[in-house]
């Protein structure tokens, strides 16, 4: 269960949710130009743009989860449980990637949108996993950069790049149902609310907030969508960077998930174990984890971009407080 948001007032700032009911060694990486990337059907990629995002390292390879380049295209990998589908017979006209693959293929080679949606044209996700016990999750991928948002779903039907006009996304179903679902929602509003009950009656709101009665707090992918779309749509932030760092956070706060509020069918319960937002702007990476909520930043503008080892960047998982007395 995850939440992606792409904000382009103020800056260009792209905010994740990991909710999940355990972690996988994740932690923050930077990839430099000159890092090999070896793609098990697509060749080799020996210099590319710089990456960086959070990834777990295994036998020296980056699986990332989100990340961005130093042109400024972010892309985060959401579940997307019954109904991505990865077929295991690849395409010769066409470039055979696993999904483990896809964020670096897509990071080391495009600066933009437009670009990843020309290069995923001629891409076929196929089923190969990372190891015999490091299989592929069923993922959908947000794309976005300072111009658009595009959202990737390999489905049984094909493989589906689809316009995403909010700028949101979270799990299954489909871009497509949440986007007709957002139909439901039209009578939201921030304004304060008018009486519209009908009749002689001289009703009064006794309280600011109600012009959004009706928009869901559960923590289901369709309501998190809404919620989502609701308060990026509708939030304001100032004009510099940090400004939309802080609008960023909040909004995923908001669709954050407690521990113990959702259950998994093995009676575990998922939480939010980080949230990130990437400045794409600056190439700055900020997290804070759950137990920790002070902000990390990990600037990829002070590392060897030029450089063939990935750097390594632990989380701080225990809680960081600022004493004023």
């Amino acid at each position: 269960m995850c939440t992606s948001i792409a904000l382009t007032d103020g800056g260009f700032c792209f905010g994740r949710n990991m909710d999940l009911e355990y972690t996988f060694g994740e932690r923050v990486v930077y990839v430099p130009r000159s890092f090999p990337f070896s793609f098990r059907k697509a060749g080799r990629m020996d210099r590319h743009y710089a990456i960086i995002g959070m990834a777990a390292v295994m036998d020296g390879y980056p699986l990332f989860a989100d990340g961005m380049n130093e042109k400024g295209l972010c892309i985060a990998g959401l579940n997307f449980p019954e109904n991505a589908y990865y077929p295991e017979e690849a395409d010769d006209e066409k470039e055979n990637v696993s999904p483990f693959e896809l964020i670096p293929y897509l990071l080391g080679r495009c600066a933009s949108v437009k670009e990843a949606r020309e290069l995923l044209e001629k891409t076929r996700l196929v089923l190969i996993h990372f190891r015999e016990d490091v299989l592929l999750t069923p993922l959908h991928w947000h794309i976005a950069d300072r111009e658009e948002s595009i959202v990737l779903e390999a489905m049984r039907d094909g493989m589906h790049i689809r316009e995403n006009p909010v700028g949101v996304m979270t799990n299954s179903p489909p871009l497509d149902f949440h986007l007709t679902n957002l139909r439901q929602y039209l009578n939201l509003t921030v304004n304060y609310p008018g009486n519209r009950f009908g009749g002689e009656t001289k009703l009064k709101p006794f309280g600011v907030g109600l012009g959004s009665i009706g928009l869901p707090g559960d923590y289901s992918p369709v309501s998190r969508f809404v919620r989502a779309a609701f308060l990026k749509m509708n939030s304001v932030s100032g004009e510099g960077t940090l400004d939309c760092l802080t609008r960023c956070m909040h909004l995923m706060d908001a669709v954050a998930m407690p521990d113990g509020i959702v259950q998994t069918p093995d009676g575990r319960f998922e939480k939010t174990s980080y949230s990130c937002c990437m400045d794409a702007d600056r190439g700055v990476y900020y997290y804070k984890t759950y137990e920790n909520s002070c902000l990390t930043a990990v600037d990829m503008q002070k590392e060897n971009p030029e450089g063939r080892e990935i750097s390594e960047f632990p989380l701080r998982r225990e809680q960081q407080i600022a004493h004023a007395n």
